[in-house]
């Protein structure tokens, strides 16, 4: 079967559609209340380093996938432990973002349709999507992005009039433990889920850096979510912190006279293209592991099964939206930091170690 590949471009857009996916519309950081911007960049800063630890393990690997690393590093034994632990991380991530949107829809637009049915639709679309390939899937990301950012700097200069700047003041008037506690929830969520992108950045066309791509990705998602997080907290001030959807209602207080409003729906477009193309890469990562895991050779024969499995445990991972809401900003953080910092950093040293290990022997 011929290998997918995509170009650093398509790679850098997809990235960033994955890391707005979620934080788009339930927002970051919102326990440090006004002070969520600084946790925002703060977030983005400590994601750097293991960012990094990601590229360098794809660049140590360039023609290999997460799941071929894996037993390369460890061995098939304990290689396949650690292929069904991110077979599990990124099928559970993509059932979190599916849950995200049907909780979404259900709350904001369709209160009286059942939540099964907008988490069967985005399922349903994510089956197709990963079916056609990550080629088609990035080259998708490069028609959404830009409308995308387009609604984003309109809105933003229609929001200007709406801005109270008191709102953002005063800055560090809860202390720093606050933007500290906010800043590891928005490493978290959603910069280090960029690990699941060391199974697919193998896709790389040659020569293109995965470090180019992890770091433009970053930056640039950084900036539009720390723009975004500042204009609903200059619109919202302290409710900011305590709304499910802080995006959808500040864009809902704008309007130009009586001509131009319910501009909101911008923001549930945004919310359904990130969510669809990261839902589909969580989704996508998992076929992956699922087919190195008992040697299947086409990833797309497993994919309805896949699919549908995600979205019947996105149905049954939360009660009610203050579950959701509860986990995401209070609990993931802790229950994510291991498949996004420890086990990265324990797959670098060992590969490090076998690389140097394998340079001395031939030396020798």
């Amino acid at each position: 079967m011929r290998k997918e590949q995509i170009t650093d471009k398509e790679a850098t857009y997809l990235l960033i559609l994955f890391y707005v996916g979620g934080s788009f519309i339930l927002g970051v950081g919102a326990g440090a209340k006004n002070d969520a911007w600084i946790s925002s960049i703060l977030g983005m800063v400590l994601a750097i380093p293991i960012i990094l630890v990601y590229a360098r393990i794809c660049k140590l690997y360039p023609e290999k996938g997460l799941y071929d690393i894996l037993e390369l590093v460890f061995g098939k034994v304990i290689g396949k432990i650690f292929i069904i632990i991110y077979i599990w991380y990124s099928f559970h991530l993509g059932a979190l973002v599916i849950r995200n949107f049907g909780a979404f829809i259900n709350t904001v637009a369709m209160t009286e349709t059942p939540l099964f049915v907008p988490l069967l639709c985005l399922g349903i679309v994510g089956i197709v999507a990963v079916s056609a390939g990550i080629e088609v899937m990035g080259r998708i990301s490069t028609i959404l992005l830009p409308i995308l950012l387009i609604i984003i700097v309109v809105v933003e200069l229609l929001a200007i009039p709406q801005f109270t700047i008191n709102f953002i003041k005063p800055i560090l008037g809860n202390g720093l433990f606050p933007v500290f506690k906010g800043g590891f929830s928005v490493f978290s969520f959603p910069f280090a889920e960029s690990v699941v992108f060391i199974a697919v950045l193998f896709s790389l066309k040659p020569k293109m850096s995965p470090f180019k791509v992890y770091l433009k990705g970053t930056a640039i998602a950084g900036l539009l979510i720390v723009v975004l997080i500042s204009r609903n907290i200059l619109i919202l001030g302290e409710l900011n912190s305590k709304l499910y959807f802080p995006s959808h209602v500040a864009v809902s207080r704008i309007s130009v006279g009586d001509f131009l409003q319910r501009i909101e729906l911008t923001v549930a477009f945004n919310f359904i293209c990130g969510a669809f193309l990261k839902s589909s890469v969580c989704l996508w990562v998992a076929c992956q592991g699922v087919a190195k895991l008992f040697n299947i050779n086409n990833y797309r024969s497993i994919v309805i099964q896949m699919g549908l499995l995600m979205v019947y445990f996105s149905y049954a991972v939360y009660d009610s939206t203050i579950e959701m809401r509860n986990w995401a900003m209070q609990i993931y953080p802790f229950y994510a930091f291991p498949f996004q910092v420890i086990f990265p950093l324990i797959i670098l040293i060992t590969a490090e170690i076998k690389i140097k290990m394998k340079g001395v022997s031939k030396s020798m």
